[in-house]
């Protein structure tokens, strides 16, 4: 595709106006020198070289200002001296009628001030008829073009700068609130507020997967009185399912230029040209979207997308937080109890006799593996390793306390960080594990509240061969570390697995079962890390009581 180059001369006097159009007529300087980048036929989607020059020649302003109206040039050639307008007062008028397109004076007066004053004013470039050549000529259009685009992407690149700069001052703000809210509905709720606090953008809302309509619900918005239940079909024919693509895709998905905005206007009459969808998500955990809506049909560069994808992860960090800080708060606990083959399959044969059975009360998941805390009852000790050395669920089996059938173990689980992994993600965890009567029954622990089907459906993606059992609403008794309002809270996760493997593995019982080398060989990490974080955690754990019951002398 060709593109011609339209110019506007605006002379009076016949024979100048011939000779700049001998001039620029077929001038493959001009041709070479100008790229389609430069011109205003670029904003309206032209493409491809230029094959001619098309002059546009009024002798009025009147005449000029309504060919500018109907041609939009590349660039106005221009008289200062025309029947109808003199002076500057004639370059002011088409200034303010031309935008951004250059325009380059043309005078008889020979006069140095005259010019500076039209380039203040709005000229690009002043030219003196007396003194004008082809090559002149020339070289001031593409000089004139060349300052204009120069500008516009100064200002394109300010912007730019201005909005990432904009957008990181929101991350930050709402990465700060993340940590004082309490809540989940009042982390959402900063988070949109933030979001079009200072006019950056149009409105925000944050949905959800519904699991019955499967189509994304919105929870809170800001900026408009509802969010939108149906987005206006863009130029692409995406629709309104860009936000459950976001999810699906756990990518940014983008809509730019809107061909008719959102069937609801925003403030003003104005309407949301752009959005785009941010998913919520960590780990393996999705939260749902933070959906944006701009007035610009193209306001998203790809820095202020980055910072965006940061943003979905920051939230759905400090969701997960928030939902674990209930969890450790809150005294009812949702249960799942399911049946299967086992995390630890290698153990049911020991468990087909009715006198036999293997309990294990606590898992505690590290870095890279898992370890379980139990009792065997009528399996002897030799009987339980050459079990294990069998299976391949499990690397290593201490014994802690106790007699040759009766005893309390520790086992190394290996292969099942995924599956703990996962539970933890979702703010739960495996409370207990059973192998009785040749059968493997395990307990699982939520947050209240839960959608109990997405949570089967999860545990069954990494266990297939559970079968759901049961569920059901308990309260965590006082033996559940993870029920401690405080001053457990205080423990970082590192201390807490710290003080929970030394107190399972019987580092604090008289005599020791394990000694603080044996519990930092099962932590992988070594003995004085050990000790530092064992001390940090007591340090912590004494001082919340005794400045709880000093609190309580007063």
């Amino acid at each position: 595709m060709t593109t011609v180059f339209d110019i506007l001369l605006v002379e009076d006097n016949p024979g100048d106006a011939r000779l700049i159009e001998e001039m620029l007529r077929d001038t493959e300087e001009l041709l070479n020198r100008i790229d389609v980048k430069d011109t205003a036929d670029n904003e309206r989607g032209a493409s491809g070289p230029f094959d001619g020059v098309r002059i546009h020649h009024e002798t009025r302003l009147s005449g000029g200002l309504e060919r500018l109206e109907d041609v939009d040039p590349a660039v106005v050639l221009l008289d200062l001296d025309l029947p109808d307008s003199t002076g500057i007062d004639t370059l002011e008028t088409v200034a303010d009628a031309a935008g951004r397109i250059p325009i380059v004076v043309l005078t008889g007066l020979d006069d140095t001030e005259v010019g500076i004053n039209a380039i203040q004013r709005g000229a690009h470039e002043y030219l003196v008829k007396g003194d004008l050549t082809e090559g002149l000529l020339v070289r001031s259009i593409h000089h004139a073009l060349e300052r204009v685009r120069a500008t516009a992407e100064r200002a394109r690149r300010r912007e730019q700068l201005e909005s990432l700069n904009r957008l990181n001052r929101i991350v930050q703000d709402i990465t700060n609130a993340a940590i004082r809210t309490r809540t989940r509905d009042e982390l959402e709720r900063v988070v949109c507020d933030r979001l079009v606090a200072d006019d950056g953008y149009r409105f925000a809302w944050i949905g959800e997967v519904d699991r019955g309509t499967n189509r994304i619900t919105p929870r809170i918005s800001a900026g408009v009185e509802e969010p939108p239940a149906m987005i206006s079909k863009p130029t692409d024919d995406e629709s309104e399912e860009v936000p459950k693509r976001a999810l699906e895709t756990e990518a940014v998905r983008v809509v730019t230029d809107l061909e008719a905005g959102l069937d609801n206007e925003v403030s003003a009459g104005e309407t949301a040209r752009s959005m785009v969808a941010i998913p919520i998500s960590y780990e393996e955990l999705q939260y749902g979207v933070v959906c944006i809506h701009a007035a610009d049909p193209d306001p998203f560069t790809d820095p202020e997308i980055r910072s965006l994808e940061r943003l979905g992860d920051i939230i759905g960090h400090a969701i997960a937080a928030i939902e674990r800080r209930e969890a450790l708060m809150s005294d009812a606990v949702l249960e799942l109890e399911f049946k299967g083959e086992g995390i630890v399959g290698g153990l049911i044969p020991l468990a087909e006799r009715s006198d036999t059975r293997i309990d294990i009360r606590r898992f505690v998941d590290i870095d890279e593996r898992v370890l379980a805390y139990g009792t065997v009852e009528g399996v002897p000790r030799d009987r339980v390793r050459a079990a294990i050395e069998e299976g391949e669920d499990i690397s290593d089996m201490r014994v802690l306390r106790g007699d040759d059938e009766s005893f309390e173990v520790e086992l190394v689980m290996r292969g099942r960080q995924d599956f703990f992994g996962t539970i933890t993600s979702y703010g739960g965890r495996v409370k207990s594990a059973t192998f009785a009567d040749g059968e493997f029954r395990f307990v699982t622990q939520f947050p209240q509240g839960r959608d109990t089907r997405q949570l089967i459906e999860v545990i069954r993606e990494q266990y297939p061969s559970a079968e759901f059992l049961a569920q059901r609403t308990s309260q965590q008794s006082d033996e559940d570390v993870a029920g401690i309002e405080s001053p457990f809270q205080a423990l970082t996760d590192r201390q807490r697995t710290v003080l929970e493997t030394a107190y399972l593995a019987g580092y604090f019982d008289w005599p020791r079962t394990s000694s603080g080398e044996d519990v930092a060989e099962r932590l992988g990490i070594s003995a004085a890390t050990f000790s530092e974080h064992l001390r940090a955690a007591e340090r912590k754990l004494f001082a919340g009581i005794v400045d709880e019951t000093e609190s309580d002398d007063d």
